[in-house]
């Protein structure tokens, strides 16, 4: 349920979030420049802040010293603020669901620096997503010192990152989709002026700080007739597998870290040392790899090396995201998706008929396709990549692909890679807009443990008798504490037998029940399909441990209709604490 927001309110948020735009946008330029500062002194040895492409690195044995030392930093850094670790999007999710959008201070600092390490030694990492969670922390920054509700701080945690995107490539249509589709989990009016006023600021910043102009500068492709498109049908399925093997190689990866025999403080090393392996051979596959991008949609290298540089990136990103250092996705996997669209499309111009649009072509599509399957955003991938080409034309073959490439990773692939990493934390996330409160609620959660049940020797007399006085519409009846049976108040009324019977032959024997790690949902699931109004909670040993009522699942929307209540910011609590510490100190 989201309560209206009255329009002074929706005024100051959306003044908050042009704030905002202004903010993600200087944030922007500073992370940007300190990965070029660090870049040139790690990799280069050199002091300055112009841009230098990995195409000049001359790989040798400092850059193990570089990547080893970054992450070394970046494990102490995590000491302090451990949820620098991953690309962080995730973490900003969990915020929006479980911890009422807040998002600790210190993430707003240690982000960017980590990341900027990180990237700035090497790893295969992109800004974007450090930026997203830079200016998402500092959104739910505002909202906490500011009385607002958890909807409302919500809204500006995604304006800022939203703005982070918007500042970072210029592409303030696809920050504000991007938000929709990974922050907000709602549409409205509410949200959408604040995301679209912050995104546009923060897209003003962006050509006032890195100039006018899409990110990658690339030629316009003919997309013009049906006679295109079987091939963009296949390369969308294409891009849909290689979104699963992108998303299925990161988690396994991630396990076999967590199998080494050393603390995960140590994981980030072994990722550096990983990916500085695959920089020996593949210089390009390390840092952001926009220029390298640029290279591939401009078709200016040759098949083989694309090829080489696409398997590199991956590979090198497996290792080092998978360790649990600072770092982004995007960029990653539009170089990874770019490199094999080019690879793809060579192989389809060979073999079909019709026009050759060219490999560029196939390239630009690959881009949206696998990021929007892999990050089960398609409607941001579309949008983005619009607005990186500014072409109309790219629009039918852009929609065609990524909606497969989506349909082939969603019938395989329960998770996307943000949500996976969300599930493995016990968290649920739908597909569609809104955070459903029964989906993340678990059933050890909200049951009652305190549980009236009857004995296995008990006596249909005993039910009839503890029916007419007792509250409840249902018991359990348990052999020492494991469940054998329910019976019902319908079931003694409907019969007649003797008092003398026993309870057990007259019950239910064939229990539906439930397990504490259930989501609510699943309860009131089970409570709809088998007219029932009591789940008993069992263990792996059929164990009672509590009993799930209707009452127990109206607790889940209470929980939520509490929470949209204003609540006070940090100024306003700490002017409280200071004034019962002032009473206190009066009283003695």
């Amino acid at each position: 349920m989201i309560v209206p927001t009255p329009t002074r309110r929706l005024t100051l948020l959306t003044v908050l979030a042009a704030i905002l735009g202004v903010v993600s946008g200087a944030a922007a330029w500073v992370l940007i420049h300190l990965i070029e500062i660090i870049t040139n002194a790690a990799l280069f040895h050199e002091l300055s802040t112009t841009p230098t492409p990995l195409s000049e690195l001359d790989p040798n044995w400092t850059l193990f010293v570089a990547a080893m030392g970054g992450a070394l930093l970046i494990s102490l850094l995590a000491k302090w603020a451990p949820v620098i670790r991953g690309h962080g999007i995730p973490e900003a999710m969990e915020a929006v669901l479980t911890k009422q959008s807040r998002i600790a201070p210190r993430t707003a600092i240690a982000k960017p620096i980590s990341a900027a390490i990180a990237i700035g030694t090497g790893a295969p990492f992109g800004a974007e997503g450090p930026i997203i969670v830079t200016g998402g922390s500092i959104g739910s920054l505002i909202g906490q010192v500011l009385p607002v509700t958890p909807s409302e701080r919500k809204i500006l945690l995604a304006a800022g990152a939203a703005g982070g995107m918007a500042a970072t490539f210029g592409a303030p249509l696809a920050a504000v989709m991007l938000a929709i589709e990974l922050l907000l989990f709602e549409f409205s009016v509410r949200a959408l002026v604040p995301l679209a006023v912050a995104t546009a600021v923060a897209g003003g910043m962006h050509s006032a700080l890195f100039g006018d102009g899409p990110l990658f500068q690339i030629p316009s492709h003919d997309f013009a007739g049906l006679d295109v498109l079987p091939a963009f049908v296949l390369l969308g399925i294409a891009c849909g597998l290689l979104a699963i093997v992108i998303s299925r190689g990161l988690f396994l990866v991630e396990d076999l870290y967590r199998k080494l025999p050393i603390g995960n403080f140590w994981h980030p090393v072994v990722g550096a040392i990983g990916f500085a392996t695959v920089g020996l051979f593949v210089p390009r596959a390390l840092g952001v790899g926009y220029d390298a991008i640029d290279d591939v949609l401009n078709a200016r290298l040759a098949i083989g090396t694309v090829a080489a540089l696409a398997l590199g990136k991956l590979i090198a990103w497996w290792l080092a995201l998978g360790s649990g250092t600072s770092g982004g996705t995007l960029a990653p996997i539009l170089l990874i998706s770019s490199s094999f669209g080019t690879v793809i499309g060579a192989g389809l111009n060979l073999v079909l008929p019709g026009p050759d649009p060219g490999v560029g072509a196939f390239a630009v599509v690959a881009m949206a396709a696998t990021f929007g399957a892999a990050a089960q955003a398609p409607f941001t991938a579309i949008v983005f990549v619009f607005e990186l080409t500014r072409d109309y034309d790219v629009i039918l073959p852009l929609m065609l692909a990524t909606v497969l490439a989506d349909l082939v990773y969603s019938s395989i692939n329960r998770d996307s890679l943000m949500t996976e990493k969300l599930r493995r934390r016990g968290i649920h996330v739908g597909r569609h807009y809104g955070v459903d409160p029964f989906t993340n609620a678990r059933v050890g959660d909200i049951m009652t443990t305190a549980v009236e049940a009857f004995p296995h020797t008990a006596s249909f007399g005993d039910a009839r008798t503890r029916f007419a006085h007792g509250r409840h519409g249902a018991y359990p009846i348990i052999d020492g504490q494991r469940l054998v049976g329910i019976v019902s108040r319908g079931d003694v009324m409907r019969n007649d037998a003797d008092d003398d019977a026993s309870l057990l032959d007259q019950a239910t024997r064939d229990v539906v029940t439930a397990t504490t790690s259930d989501s609510a949902q699943t309860a009131l699931r089970i409570m709809v399909d088998e007219h029932v109004e009591h789940v008993p909670v069992i263990d792996t040993d059929r164990i009672l441990v509590g009993i799930c009522t209707r009452t127990d699942l109206l607790k889940v929307r209470r929980r939520q209709l509490e929470l949209e209540r204003r609540q006070a910011g940090i100024a306003t609590r700490l002017r409280a604490t200071r004034r019962k510490r002032a009473r206190k100190d009066t009283a003695t």
